[in-house]
C-alpha cells in the first residue's frame, strides 16, 4: 500500500490540456509518453537509469518544475535563471500529492550548479553557509546536500554522479539514506552504478520500451559495468577496431 503521506504520490497527465506543436518533441520519448498515457506512482525513493537521450533529465526536470522547484536548481523560492532551457513538460503534469504531506523540497541539477553557487553568494541567507566556488566539483555537491539536509520534502536529483568519485557516490548514499530516514522522498536519475543501489528504492529503467520495473542485477547499467571490470580489453579492443 501506498504511503499516503509522501509529498509526491503519483505522476500523471493534467486532463484536457493540449500539447501544441512546438512541444510535442517530448512525446517521442518514451518514459514522457508512457507517464502521460498510463501515469507514474511512486514510493519513499525511485531511481532512473538509461542512456543518454531516453529523456530521465526531461522526465525528472518535468517532475520538479511541476512541483514547483526551480529548474535550474534550488527550493521553491529560488530565482536563479541564466538560460531557459526546460520543456513545457511541467505544465502538462498534474502531481498528486500526499495528505497532510511537506511541501517543501530541493532539486539538485548538476549541470547548472555553477550558475547556483553564483546565486547563493549574489543571495546569501541569515545563516552562513560554505563558499561552494571555493570547493572542488565534487566537494561542492557534497556540502550543498550537508546544507540542505533539515529541508524534509521531495528531492530530486539529475545525474549528482557527475562530480563524484566512487568514495563521493558513497558519501552522497549516506546523505540520502539519512534523508529517507528522516521521512524525505527521493527521485535520482542517474549512470551510476552505485547510486543505483539506493537501498530501498525502485529501480526503474528508461528506453524505447518506456520505464520498466527491474531489479539491480538485471538493470543494463550494472551488467554493462560488470562486463567491462571483468575484461576491459574486450572493450579497448572493439574502439580500436572502429577506429
Amino acid at each position: 500500500m501506498k504511503d499516503v503521506r509522501l509529498p509526491l504520490r503519483r505522476v500523471e497527465a493534467e486532463p484536457d490540456r493540449e500539447i501544441g506543436p512546438e512541444d510535442a518533441w517530448f512525446l517521442g520519448l518514451s518514459p514522457v509518453r508512457q507517464v502521460l498515457d498510463h501515469g507514474l506512482d511512486l514510493g519513499q525513493a525511485t531511481v532512473i537509469t538509461g542512456e543518454n537521450g531516453v529523456g530521465k533529465s526531461t522526465l525528472v526536470e518535468g517532475i520538479a518544475v511541476a512541483y514547483g522547484l526551480n529548474p535550474e536548481g534550488g527550493s521553491i523560492g529560488a530565482q536563479v535563471r541564466s538560460r531557459r532551457s526546460e520543456s513545457a513538460l511541467p505544465a502538462h503534469l498534474r502531481l498528486v500529492r500526499g495528505i497532510g504531506s511537506s511541501k517543501r523540497g530541493f532539486f539538485l541539477r548538476a549541470e547548472t550548479m555553477h550558475g547556483f553557487y553564483t546565486y547563493l553568494e549574489d543571495n546569501p541567507g541569515t545563516d552562513p553557509e560554505p563558499v561552494f566556488h571555493e570547493r572542488s566539483h565534487g566537494e561542492s555537491f557534497l556540502d550543498l546536500v550537508e546544507s540542505r539536509a533539515l529541508v524534509r520534502g521531495l528531492w530530486v536529483l539529475d545525474e549528482p554522479e557527475s562530480a563524484l568519485s566512487l568514495n563521493g557516490c558513497l558519501c552522497l548514499m549516506r546523505s540520502l539514506m539519512d534523508l529517507i530516514d528522516r521521512g524525505s522522498q527521493v527521485i535520482l536519475s542517474t549512470h551510476s552504478p552505485v547510486l543505483a543501489g539506493l537501498p530501498g528504492a525502485t529501480l526503474l529503467e528508461a528506453g524505447d520500451w518506456g520505464l520498466r520495473e527491474s531489479d539491480y542485477d538485471s538493470l543494463d547499467l550494472v551488467r554493462a559495468y560488470r562486463s567491462f571490470l571483468r575484461k576491459p580489453e574486450r572493450y579497448l579492443e572493439v574502439l580500436r577496431e572502429e577506429n
